[in-house]
């Protein structure tokens, strides 16, 4: 089976392919290109160049679903959307924080994944793994980094946009217990995206990983509209 996995939900752009639940070939750029002009240049390449892939050969698309940059997800679901009509294959949607958490399946303490929200606040979840396999996870939730340094405990792995962020207040919090992965870490990865796929048969089938947005919280624009219309009728 093979597969092609996608992430746009932040600055860089991730993408994998998979032949028979190996790794083929990756690709991540993060540069000041948008995803507009880069993501369609980057699977062309990708499959053409190194993968030698038609499209049509490709059994299953996978996306970043959310969260992250309203923008960039969608871009990227409309990719692999478009993608897998074209062809009359099957797509699907992981948690963009999956796709960081994932990358640190065999850490013996909790796992803190944080992305950088804005506004003082994150998007976070907290995944606990034993052997390699997760065992828990924690809801997902766009809160203050404060909320989340208090649902993952001082001794934990803080990953992320997020963590790098608030790294000092982070480890004020914990009394500098805590710890961070390395920069290039903290990105969502499509091959962590792809994990789900890789260890389910039937990961294409299930309702629950269609392939939609799921974006946390709402937009600055709906913000701002809401605030607009409640002041209309004071």
């Amino acid at each position: 089976m093979r597969i092609l996995s996608l992430s746009t939900a932040e600055q860089g752009c991730s993408l994998a392919a998979f032949e028979n639940k190996a790794l083929v070939c990756e690709e991540y750029w993060a540069d000041k290109q948008t995803h507009s002009k880069r993501v369609l240049a980057m699977v062309e390449n990708l499959l053409a160049c190194r993968a030698g892939w038609d499209v049509s050969e490709i059994d299953g698309f996978i996306a970043a679903k959310g969260p992250g940059s309203f923008t960039g997800l969608r871009i990227g679901i409309s990719v692999i959307k478009g993608l897998a009509y074209a062809v009359s294959k099957p797509d699907a949607g992981v948690s963009s924080l999956d796709g960081i958490g994932n990358r640190f399946s065999f850490t013996s303490v909790p796992v803190c994944v944080m992305m950088d929200a804005r506004r003082n606040e994150v998007y976070c979840a907290v995944y606990h793994f034993e052997r390699g396999v997760l065992v828990d996870k924690s809801d997902e939730m766009v809160c203050s980094p404060e909320q989340a340094v208090l649902l993952a405990g001082e001794t934990a792995v803080f990953v992320g946009s997020g963590s790098k962020a608030y790294k000092e207040l982070i480890l004020r919090l914990t009394n500098t217990r805590a710890l961070f992965s390395c920069e290039t870490m903290d990105y969502v990865s499509a091959v962590a995206l792809a994990r789900p796929a890789l260890l389910d048969d039937h990961f294409f089938d299930c309702p629950e990983n269609k392939l939609a947005p799921s974006y946390i919280r709402k937009s600055d624009a709906e913000l701002q509209f809401g605030t607009r219309t409640k002041n209309q009728f004071k």
